[in-house]
């Protein structure tokens, strides 16, 4: 019997189901609007899930205890217009708001860039957050980076729960162990030719170095020419940060890396080529920091503590986040 059930909006390829069904959750809809992404969830779920969400009659979603949703984040992103509402994509989030009005599931969690919280001043968060209280939802935000919680990934992300009652809740600490970079990576002679860098694009790299880097390390060409070596990646993105990342200067990290290096399991299915699979990966979630969540999410839901009113803040942790990316 499950615990609880949920509804998985803007699914991508199921990182955020993953995180939910670990502690005991049924997904009973999905949603995704892009075909390819459509393809990897139905191998590894058994499920092809619904298609644009903007075209779902509500009265059609079933009633469930959480609404989950990874909303798209290009409009909020520094890496995109950062248009926010005035995107369309933006504007998604009102159709998360439609559902909890219509379905009041119990609680809800949502997922976006660490920009979300500055974009446009910081006005488009506080709109996102009064529409929710204004639903009657006791609203927790916090900003929690991928490398705190056991991932060589620095991918710092906005997550927003949300509950019915005045429940007290915190957001996951982070691991007092810094994650390991050797243990997603795979032996260089048992990957393909084809993800390793020319010659030519090796020696560049190299003449660029300013310091001997750490073994192993990805390492990361930015947008200024400059290298950094370090012993996590940074985050993954959907469009050209693969192309600018290399294992230990000489190739490119290969499909089963980058999906280790947002937490999926080895048994999780690739079905689709290497570029719908990046773009995939690149907008997904990092599974253990969703699955940290729903475990503090549900012992909330379990014991309905009555809160105390104290706003949980990530400043309680920041100096022991700093001292594991060192």
């Amino acid at each position: 019997m499950a615990k609880f059930t949920f509804i998985d909006l803007f699914a991508g390829i199921g990182g955020i189901r993953l995180g939910f069904e670990a502690q005991g959750g049924q997904c009973v809809f999905s949603s995704e609007w892009d075909s390819a992404a459509q393809e990897t969830y139905a191998a590894n779920f058994g499920e092809r899930p619904w298609g644009d969400i903007t075209q779902i009659p509500v009265e059609t979603i079933p009633d469930h205890d959480i609404l989950l949703g990874g909303f798209p984040c290009q409009a909020f992103s520094i890496c995109g217009d950062q248009k926010g509402f005035l995107d369309t994509r933006g504007t998604l989030f009102f159709n998360i708001e439609h559902i909890l009005r219509e379905k009041t599931p119990y609680a809800f969690m949502l997922e976006n860039v660490k920009n979300l919280k500055s974009h446009d001043g910081g006005r488009t968060f506080l709109t996102i957050l009064s529409h929710l209280k204004a639903l009657g939802y006791f609203v927790h935000h916090a900003v929690l980076n991928s490398l705190n919680y056991g991932v060589p990934q620095k991918r710092e992300r906005t997550i927003i729960v949300g509950f019915r009652e005045d429940i007290a809740f915190s957001f996951p600490p982070p691991k007092n162990t810094p994650p390991d970079l050797a243990a997603i990576l795979e032996e260089d002679a048992s990957v393909d030719k084809k993800y390793f860098a020319t010659a030519a694009i090796q020696k560049k790299r190299q003449e660029k170095l300013k310091a001997r880097p750490p073994v192993p390390s990805i390492w990361h060409e930015n947008k200024s020419g400059n290298i950094s070596t370090l012993n996590y990646s940074c985050a993954l993105r959907a469009g050209a940060s693969y192309n600018y990342l290399l294992v230990n200067g000489i190739r490119r990290p290969t499909p089963r890396e980058l999906l280790r290096l947002q937490g999926f399991p080895d048994t999780f299915k690739i079905v689709v080529p290497d570029t719908h699979l990046r773009k995939q990966v690149g907008n997904s979630v990092t599974v253990p920091v969703i699955q940290a969540v729903a475990k503090q999410m549900i012992k909330s839901m379990e014991n309905k503590t009555p809160a105390r009113h104290i706003q949980v803040q990530q400043s309680l942790w920041s100096e022991e986040c700093q001292n594991l990316l060192l």
